[in-house]
């Protein structure tokens, strides 16, 4: 006979399994069904699905809503966000009395819709569309088709297509996109979006909704002002509807098959994020605010900013993290705290241990500032002193400015950014480690004499060693002596090639590491700032990027070391080597994407947007597997702001300069977007741009980036276009979609041109882009 308690268990077992796979496969749930535990509701389409879910190592379980099928679990939408569950598998979310309710272990409710009115709970139903929308309505019979409640109506951090962020123009309560509380905690955070309840047509986001810190500017018809990124509406198509009861932004994607979303993230930013099927990631299309610092109090109080260094926040000098657990989790909002109690404040503290002041200079000054008028440095001085709760002073044309209570946004600019001022941060004595005893102060500084020898003599000895060795300690750039690269190079002898910043010979290294030294020309900075800048250069590392390892700055000379590339640089093989080896279009393809990704990483992904300002294909070397890696970025900014001339007169680089560098304009990324569709060109051909046509093309197109803006136009035959060494060997498409980037990145209007974000999206085939009108400039400039 049959254990009635085993039959029992399967029967229990295979009820849960019929349960649970009955759930996925549905994105109806009725009265009747009860969600926990691993069980999900998937959308019809399978793009998204809902369920319990725990964000990174914290113990606490949410019902949320996340992406099907993006590998990397990101989260849309969350139920519970301020009320978390402990356990996944005593919770259960369903629909009890006409409401959706989440009820923890104890049967306890945690969360709910909350309608007041619901009809009875067997006549609804829950429903998860293909949109991201979670909706309770009335079963499909009932001839209501209006939904009872909705997701998209109560967003927390991210807004998704098809959405809306309103604002009820009767009651004028806005409609809030929140950030998390942290990376781990999806709990209501301090930064918020909204539509302006004063009915300017404009979004604001704002620090725990009172300091506004951001403005989109008012709606235009088309996007919002300030935002200029909107303008790419071939991706996005935007409205703004606003009438007696309500006002409303939303958007749609032309492809649907885009996986998009725009967010507020614990960063304070805004973000358009947009899902790369190939690369298996997000990727970035825009943020605003577009600098760190500019949101409000981010580092919290005694916390100092910086966008040239990651992390952005760090506590000022003589404070630490008031959590230090809040700080790993990018949650920067508590701020720091002193380490030592002033001297005001200690009851113990002896009437020698008197309060000092540090110097912080180069430094955007707090907010809020209590102004006592004008005085000198000893009456500024004085004041502070006199007052316990005074933290700080500043003294400029304008008088003494004192800082009363907590110091909120404190920036440190970089050394090379003139434009700060310096700040007087009140510490305690001990702080600045200085024994008043003559004594101990005798003693300190033999002993310091002593040691500081040893340690210089190790430092020169370690530092001699690396140089010739040619590695750098824990990741840092190597400071190279000129002696070192003259021997590295066998005297400057082999060069590999030069441009506007200078010649390139290759080196080798005591090692017998292979390096391309590149002596630079016409810089005219002192060593501490050329220092400086080119460690900001070196922190950079991308894939596309060519890997700084170290310099050399001994008086005027003025050196590079960067990793050695053996397949040389692009022009090299475009225009030199074709009897050798011709590059085949799937290489000059993912020489093409490679590239775009190297410069979207400079223009949108770096502390500060870095403009190339020469990308040409003397600048895209190659590595042993033809992966390519734009070199000489950062130069532009090493040489000074006056390097037209040096890229003007150079041969060949006058070619690629956008129409902004005639006109005198100043110079933004999109003059590297110009240079670049310029390139992509030469990549279609396999020749110079300014080269004469053949006597087998339209004398109508003399100029070829005319010409194949004319054919992509008309839609005429593209393969014709291509490199005769290819035999038009190559995807219709992808020539077809390389042409077209290349023209619309040449538009005359620098307005019109797209991001380099966008045309890494564009080659991936994530993002269609509509026919470029045929621009004007490269005809009258090669006819000039």
């Amino acid at each position: 006979m049959k254990n009635p308690r085993f039959s029992l268990s399967i029967l229990v077992l295979f009820f849960s399994l019929y349960t649970h796979l009955s759930l996925a496969a549905l994105s109806t749930v009725s009265a009747d069904q009860t969600l926990t535990g691993d069980q999900t509701i998937v959308s019809e389409g399978e793009v998204f699905e809902l369920g319990f879910f725990k964000p990174g190592n914290s113990s606490n379980y949410y019902i949320g809503i996340w992406y099907k099928k993006v590998t990397t679990k990101t989260i849309v939408w969350v139920a519970n966000r301020d009320n978390p569950v402990s356990n996944k598998n005593t919770a259960t979310f369903t629909i009890s009395g006409g409401n959706l309710v989440l009820l923890d272990g104890s049967s306890n409710q945690v969360w709910s819709t909350n309608m007041t009115s619901p009809r009875s709970g067997s006549a609804v139903e829950a429903v998860l569309l293909d949109s991201g929308n979670f909706v309770l309505r009335y079963r499909p019979n009932d001839d209501t088709s209006e939904p009872l409640w909705q997701s998209f109506d109560h967003p927390t951090d991210t807004f998704l297509p098809g959405g809306k962020i309103k604002l009820n123009n009767k009651t004028k309560k806005p409609q809030y996109l929140t950030s998390w509380k942290n990376i781990e905690d999806p709990a209501t955070g301090l930064f918020s979006l909204e539509l302006d309840p004063k009915g300017s047509t404009a979004f604001l986001i704002s620090r725990n909704k009172t300091e506004q810190y951001w403005t989109s500017g008012p709606w235009n018809g088309h996007i919002f002002s300030l935002v200029p990124e909107m303008r790419l509406n071939y991706i996005f198509n935007f409205s703004f509807v606003s009438n007696e009861n309500e006002s409303y932004f939303t958007y749609s994607l032309y492809n649907s098959s885009i996986i998009s979303r725009l967010s507020i993230d614990v960063s304070g930013q805004i973000k358009q994020i947009t899902w790369l099927e190939n690369a298996q990631e997000w990727n970035l299309f825009w943020s605003q605010p577009r600098q760190q610092c500019e949101v409000y109090a981010f580092c919290g109080a005694f916390g100092s900013c910086t966008e040239f260094l990651m992390p952005s926040c760090n506590c000022l000098r003589g404070f630490e993290p008031k959590s230090q657990s809040d700080w790993n989790l990018g949650d920067y909002s508590g701020g720091c705290q002193r380490r030592t109690k002033l001297q005001c404040e200690n009851s113990n503290a002896s009437s020698r241990d008197k309060d000092r002041f540090l110097a912080i200079p180069n430094a955007v000054l707090p907010k809020v500032a209590q102004s006592v008028g004008f005085g000198n440095a000893e009456e500024c001085e004085s004041i502070c002193l006199s007052s316990c709760s005074c933290t700080a002073y500043a003294l400029d044309s304008h008088g003494c400015s004192i800082w009363v209570g907590k110091l909120l946004n404190v920036e440190q600019l970089s050394s090379d950014d003139s434009s700060g001022e310096t700040l007087y941060l009140k510490l305690a004595a001990s702080e600045f480690h200085d024994d008043k005893s003559s004594k101990g102060t005798i003693i300190g500084v033999v002993v310091g004499v002593v040691v500081g020898v040893w340690v210089l003599l190790a430092i020169l000895w370690r530092r001699k060693r690396m140089a010739v060795a040619g590695k750098a300690a824990e990741g840092s750039l190597v400071a190279f002596g000129y002696r070192d690269l003259q021997d590295a190079t066998r005297n400057f002898s082999e060069k590999l090639g030069g441009g506007g910043f200078g010649s390139v010979f290759k080196g080798t290294l005591d090692d017998s590491s292979a390096v391309a030294v590149k002596k630079l020309e016409s810089i005219n900075q002192g060593q501490k700032q050329f220092q400086t800048e080119v460690k900001t250069i070196g922190a950079i590392q991308h894939v596309n990027l060519v890997r700084l390892h170290g310099f050399c700055s001994e008086g005027t000379k003025k050196l590079l070391v960067y990793e050695y590339m053996p397949n040389g640089s692009l022009d090299f093989h475009l225009f030199q080597n074709k009897n050798f080896m011709v590059l085949d279009w799937k290489t000059r393809y993912q020489i093409a994407l490679g590239t775009a990704r190297g410069l979207a990483y400079l223009h949108e992904k770096c502390g500060e947007c870095i403009i190339h300002c020469d990308v040409k294909p003397e600048n895209i070397l190659l590595d042993a597997d033809f992966c390519p890696k734009v070199a000489d970025f950062g130069l532009a900014k090493l040489v000074g702001r006056d390097f037209s001339r040096v890229l003007a007169t150079v041969r060949g680089t006058k070619n690629y300069l956008s129409p902004e560098w005639i006109s005198g304009v100043p110079i933004t990324a999109t003059a590297d977007v110009y240079s670049y569709g310029m390139m992509l060109f030469e990549l279609l051909s396999g020749r110079r741009n300014s080269d004469e046509p053949s006597d087998s093309e339209d004398d109508q197109f003399t100029f070829f980036p005319t010409r194949a803006a004319s054919i992509v136009a008309q839609g005429g035959n593209v393969l014709s276009l291509l490199d005769p060494c290819l035999e038009q060997n190559a995807d219709t498409e992808e020539v077809t979609r390389m042409t077209t980037v290349a023209s619309w990145c040449v538009q005359d209007n620098e307005t019109h041109r797209p991001t380099m974000s966008h045309v890494v999206h564009i080659l991936d085939g994530i993002l269609d882009v509509n026919l470029p009108p045929i621009p004007r400039f490269p005809q009258l400039f090669v006819g000039n």
